[in-house]
């Protein structure tokens, strides 16, 4: 029986007083299920919006400013290939209304992603790679996609622009702060852009060796060449370390790069081969626009 009908026989046979406390269970337990099976927001009233990895939390809060809350699913120090989300991190996507994939192959996406999904079948899911050309890894040891997009200044330009697409989308009524706020965040990756183009110009050498290599957006935007240690994930093969350290003695190279998610004991093989040192550089730190001009003044000064 429909709820009004059960007030009007109630009220019909004297009874709507004595009934008062059951019609608040009643009510309450309604708001509950309502409450629970709505589209859930921040408890703040902002559009919760969960992104992969920890640079993409710089572009949708660049471009959500005071209107999103954003969750980061691989956080500080975990490796998006080997990482596993958390019971919190479930509850918290099941309440967002954004979902900004990277959308390169990354592994934590080809893992999780469908699942995730399935917490929140209303989640709008952004793909923050449409519109960029993926590209092959360029060591010819390690085939296919390279999935580590974000290490492109002119790639992340894309990304942005995506994510305002997405909270237009969500919140059509605030189109115009979300493009003006890309536009702000624009300006500043063209800064950076030309900040690490200076710093780089004019090196000699244009070779660097790092240990996982997520860095081959990065090389092909500025003319570098970047050799990898691991291989397909794996720990490389004493062959492969050999022609490595042959490498680098050949090219002079003197400094391998670490990321700190991954192990780094083959690198400091290397190092110590070569008579180098071991320098720690991450694709993943929070801070994008500072962690690019750290990465390219640390490549710069390997090269010296």
């Amino acid at each position: 029986m429909h709820l009004s009908n059960v007030f009007r026989e109630l009220h019909k046979r004297g009874m709507i007083r004595s009934a008062i406390p059951l019609i608040i269970v009643l009510l309450f337990n309604l708001l509950t299920v309502a409450c629970t099976q709505a589209p859930q927001q921040a408890s703040d009233g902002k559009i919760g919006v969960i992104v992969s990895i920890l640079p993409q939390e710089e572009f949708a809060k660049s471009v959500g400013g005071d209107r999103v809350e954003v969750t980061v699913m691989v956080p500080p120090g975990a490796n998006p290939h080997t990482y596993e989300v958390t019971p919190a991190q479930m509850v918290q996507l099941s309440r967002a209304k954004i979902y900004a994939k990277v959308g390169s192959p990354l592994e934590f996406e080809l893992t999780w992603l469908d699942k995730l999904i399935a917490q929140n079948k209303d989640i709008l899911v952004v793909d923050c790679s449409k519109g960029i050309e993926l590209m092959e890894s360029t060591d010819p040891d390690e085939p296919g996609i390279d999935s580590h997009i974000w290490t492109s200044v002119c790639n992340v330009k894309i990304m942005v622009g995506n994510i305002c697409d997405g909270l237009s989308k969500i919140d059509p009524l605030n189109r115009q702060y979300y493009e003006q706020n890309r536009d702000d965040y624009l300006m500043k990756l063209d800064s950076l852009d030309s900040n690490i183009k200076s710093t780089l110009d004019g090196a000699a050498d244009r070779t660097f060796i790092v240990y996982h290599p997520a860095w081959g957006y990065f090389a092909r935007d500025y003319g570098l060449k970047q050799l990898g240690i691991e291989r397909e994930g794996k720990e490389p093969k004493a062959a492969y370390m050999a022609r490595l350290i042959n490498e680098a003695k050949t090219s002079n190279i003197k400094i391998i790069f670490v990321s700190p998610e991954f192990d780094i004991r083959s690198a400091e093989t290397i190092a110590h081969e070569i008579g180098g040192s071991v320098v720690a550089i991450s694709d993943l730190y929070p801070d994008y626009l500072e962690n690019m001009r750290n990465v390219a003044r640390a490549i710069r000064e390997a090269f010296k």
